[in-house]
């Protein structure tokens, strides 16, 4: 009998062993699975969630994550307040869920920040934009181009129109930190 015991207890320390192989070789395979997972995917799965970017230049912006693209996110900071914000200058995001998104699809994926920006300018909406030197430039954006576009200065609050506009400035898109829209009114 004390055979049966000791051959009993052997089998369950085995057993222990092996189940606690297994769950570190799951553990592995997860941290290697994760490492995998590029930043756009864990901001897709964020989507309609409150997040907080710091940004360069000690900058924080907050609102709703509305869309992602190539080397931009597009944040819902309150009603009609749009900010349209560069990849490169994010430092860090708070506020994400543990839930990891797909890839871009096609359109999204070649929906890049030239092309986003070509849109606002379509709206001609009223935009203030903040740069990575820490200039603040409002107006409408006129033109874009390969890797700029051109702001009509005017003040924030006022429409585009010839009397208003101060002069033309071009901006590298690489300079941009954040394109907030700026509601009339």
């Amino acid at each position: 009998m004390r055979w049966d015991d000791l051959f009993d207890s052997l089998d369950r320390q085995f057993e222990e062993l092996l189940d606690a192989a297994e769950d570190a070789e799951q553990a592995d395979r997860a941290r290697v699975a994760f490492g995998a997972v590029p930043a756009v995917e864990r901001l897709v799965g964020a989507l309609g969630s409150t997040v907080r970017l710091r940004l360069a230049g000690d900058r924080q912006v907050t609102g709703v994550l509305d869309r992602v693209g190539p080397d931009f996110v597009l944040l819902r900071e309150s009603a009609g307040v749009d900010l349209l914000v560069a990849w490169s200058a994010v430092a860090w995001v708070e506020g994400l869920s543990r839930r990891t998104g797909p890839g871009l699809g096609t359109v999204d994926g070649r929906l890049d920040l030239r092309k986003a920006v070509r849109s606002v300018a379509r709206d001609r909406a009223a935009v203030t934009v903040h740069t990575t030197h820490g200039t603040d430039l409002s107006g409408t954006i006129d033109r874009v181009g390969a890797d700029f576009f051109e702001l009509a200065a005017h003040a924030a609050w006022e429409t585009r129109r010839s009397g208003a506009v101060q002069g033309v400035v071009l901006v590298p898109l690489a300079a941009v930190l954040v394109i907030r829209s700026a509601p009339l009114g």
